[in-house]
């Protein structure tokens, strides 16, 4: 399985995802952060259905609090999980494999919350903003690496390029992979390259921004 691990700028639109789905189409599975569909739910259920890939991130929903939901779509366009932010955590079958998703700050607010964790293959983290200081950066790497050990389980995070939490003025764009045992498979600081991580040999290849 490949995964494309994607950085995109906010927008209003999902143009970026767009072009990436369209100049990479041997990939099976994008990821991409926090929020980054925005309403453009029906949109995304389409390009996944072009392009045959599924699609993992986060959406929102802008008359509701929270706003923000964790979102799957399989290669048929089909919405398979769909929950909303603090709620209790969801897994789905996704490519034969068991993907569950940490949204945000959950990472630090909940982890995983609920009992269905067993035997899972990957924790998808989508992420909004970068950091808003190095000292967060450690800490959300720290954290997601208690998790990829505790749960025996990949855990693969990622921001959008831009932004800042609360309107700081300071982001620091963060992606990463922590492998089942604790090793780092990539940690991305402020490089908002697109990855392609091959799931299975953990072989990483760096993809020019589109």
């Amino acid at each position: 399985m490949k995964l494309l691990i994607i950085q995109p700028k906010l927008e209003k639109h999902i143009e970026q995802l767009k072009a990436e789905l369209k100049n990479n189409p041997d990939i099976d599975v994008v990821i991409f952060p926090e929020g980054y569909l925005n309403e453009n739910i029906r949109k995304a259920c389409d390009l996944a259905k072009r392009y045959n890939t599924v699609l993992i991130g986060g959406h929102r929903r802008l008359q509701e609090r929270p706003k923000d939901r964790v979102i799957v779509i399989n290669r048929m366009g089909e919405i398979i999980l769909d929950r909303v932010k603090y709620s209790t955590t969801s897994f789905a079958v996704v490519e034969g494999f068991k993907i569950g998703n940490i949204l945000c700050d959950e990472l630090i607010v909940q982890g995983i919350k609920g009992d269905e964790y067993n035997d899972v293959d990957l924790i998808v983290h989508p992420i909004g903003v970068g950091m808003f200081s190095k000292g967060q950066f450690e800490e959300w790497i720290a954290e997601a690496t208690k998790i990829a050990i505790k749960y025996k389980t990949m855990i693969i995070g990622t921001s959008h390029a831009d932004g800042s939490f609360e309107d700081t003025g300071i982001s620091i764009p963060i992606a990463y992979c922590i492998d089942k045992d604790g090793s780092v498979v990539f940690i991305s600081e402020n490089d908002v390259r697109s990855r392609i991580l091959n799931f299975e040999t953990k072989e990483v290849l760096f993809k020019v921004k589109v």
